[in-house]
């Protein structure tokens, strides 16, 4: 529920001068105003002159570093950060974690979490499990999910935090295609948000239930201005305006193609999209003999589908590739939580890969059409 602004900055002013503070970040802007910086970071420092207050700021062009005293210094720094209209507060300290998300109202949108303390192994050694999105966070009361649900969520957003720039600032439109039950959906929205960032995020999925189910989960989190669902396919599906970042967890066989497809015609800056299920060519390599020397590959049934699953995927990354993008295929969780634990990661450089003849001579040996190869044809064929 949204709160008065005024006690929500009273209460991050009490957690950035507490000494248990480990990190703060301010950023966005409220509506109808700009702070004189797009990015504020606080953090502790140890200095030969004793403990400092360290806070980095960024105009967008420069960054800009200094090093309060406790006391009076660096209480009026951090009121002067206050009095900054930035729309993002998050903060954290050793026993909690504050995010402040001021609406277009003027109201403060507060979420509150207590810092899990450190696990003990039966050996006796502590542990400590480090999410980006504690399994125990209050939004998990609102969404439910498995706990391997949350452990392949944790993962995915581990993986996301890998892709994007650590000093990346700003609005960032984002789809989730395929969201289902939209557990991504929200925990990216969740995390993207904790970094600062101002943050728009659709949800797709084909069927209306789940857009009416998504949504009223939107409007009790209070995020129903920034996170929305669109029940549409994902080839067809209206999103407007384009994305900047397309995600897709566990789209079955050719919908991954779908989503990739849709992300290379948005000219998505980042795609990450975890493949499930790979019928398309597994049948196609069926239907024919397989190439010398290679009958070894798919003699049996079992490595046949899954050698299937390794050429489309590879082969998904090399068209990506030539359509001017650095992808790689990774592990993104173990699998003991998911067989579906590859990720289809991939970064916009405008430059295709010269060497669109590996792909060629691969596709032409195995006698295969990969599904995405077709979508692309196809958009390039509608451009034209």
């Amino acid at each position: 529920m949204p709160e008065p602004l005024d006690a929500a900055l009273t209460e991050v002013r009490a957690l950035l001068l507490d000494p248990a503070l480990t990190r703060a970040v301010a950023a966005g802007r409220r509506r109808g105003h700009r702070p004189t910086v797009v990015r504020a970071e606080l953090r502790p420092v140890t200095l030969k002159a004793g403990a400092r207050l360290q806070i980095a700021t960024s105009d967008g062009v420069r960054p800009y570093t200094r090093n309060v005293a406790p006391g009076p210094e660096a209480d009026a720094a951090v009121d002067e950060l206050l009095a900054e209209p930035f729309g993002n507060w998050h903060v954290e300290t050793a026993d909690a974690t504050l995010q402040l998300r001021v609406t277009k109202s003027g109201e403060a949108q507060v979420h509150r979490a207590v810092t899990a303390r450190p696990a003990t192994t039966p050996g006796g050694n502590d542990r400590t499990k480090d999410y980006l999105l504690d399994p125990g966070d209050p939004i998990f009361a609102e969404i439910g999910g498995s706990a391997a649900k949350r452990r392949q969520v944790d993962a995915f957003l581990r993986a996301l935090a890998a892709t994007l720039p650590d000093d990346l600032t700003g609005s960032l439109r984002v789809v989730d295609l395929g969201c289902g039950n939209a557990y991504l959906t929200f925990a990216a929205y969740r995390y993207l948000a904790s970094r600062g960032l101002d943050v728009e995020l659709v949800g797709v999925d084909v069927r209306e239930d789940q857009r009416r189910r998504n949504t009223e989960l939107a409007q009790r989190l209070g995020w129903a201005d920034k996170v929305s669902f669109v029940a549409g396919t994902i080839a067809e599906a209206v999103v407007e305006p384009a994305p900047d970042l397309v995600l897709a967890l566990h789209a079955c066989d050719t919908a991954t193609d779908e989503a990739l497809a849709r992300a290379v015609r948005w000219q998505a800056r980042w795609v990450l999209a975890a493949p499930c299920c790979h019928h398309d060519l597994a049948k196609q390599l069926r239907a024919q003999p397989t190439p010398a020397p290679y009958e070894l590959l798919t003699r049996q049934g079992i490595l046949r589908e899954r050698f299937a699953d390794v050429l489309t995927d590879a082969l998904r990354a090399g068209l990506l590739r030539t359509h001017g993008y650095r992808a790689e295929v990774v592990e993104f969780v173990d699998s003991q939580h998911t067989p579906r634990n590859l990720l289809i990661r991939a970064r916009r450089t405008g430059v295709a890969d010269p060497r669109h003849t590996e792909y060629r001579e691969l596709v032409d040996q195995w006698q295969v059409t990969p599904r995405l190869e077709v979508l692309l044809a196809a958009d390039a064929e509608s451009v034209g």
